[in-house]
């Protein structure tokens, strides 16, 4: 068995991107809590997560730091998932993601805290969502893009 999300080259477990939205959640907050006591610890959490953000995006979901974890760790104690989903909408909402945590480190880099922390708070509120209930809003903007302009797609 491989230590990715799935065996299918395409298709991920459900589960292991709620793990890594679970994980974003908690690195995402801690950026967000540390933001004014001790700014440096958020800006590398916030670096950290864009690491993270760009592995997913531009090499697979399954290539992630999360998602080895997921693989290595936690997919080996459980039972096969029901179903399998594909990996596209989760890779492009891993560059929506991306987008989030670079706008972050410019307003840290600007000393525009505000901007920093509303970049911040809505890749919180979208990683919590997904971690929580499994909405994922970065997979619901690919499925309204590739609506949209199907030719690109």
């Amino acid at each position: 068995m491989s230590t990715t999300f799935s065996a299918g080259p395409q298709q991920v477990d459900p589960r292991g991107l709620r793990f890594a939205a679970t994980l974003t959640a908690l690195v995402l907050a801690g950026a967000l809590v540390s933001v004014t006591a001790q700014r440096e610890v958020a800006v590398a959490l916030t670096a950290v997560q864009a690491v993270v953000f760009a592995v997913g995006a531009f090499l697979g979901v399954r290539q992630s730091p999360y998602a080895r974890l997921f693989a290595r760790f936690v997919r080996p104690r459980l039972a096969a998932p029901a179903e399998l989903e594909d990996a596209a909408p989760p890779q492009f909402a891993q560059a929506v993601g991306l987008v989030f945590a670079l706008i972050a480190l410019v307003g840290f880099a600007l000393s525009a805290p505000a901007v920093a922390l509303t970049a911040l708070a809505f890749a919180l509120v979208a990683a919590v969502l997904n971690a929580a209930v499994g909405l994922c809003l970065g997979c619901e903007l690919y499925l309204l893009w590739r609506r949209v302009a199907p030719e690109r797609a």
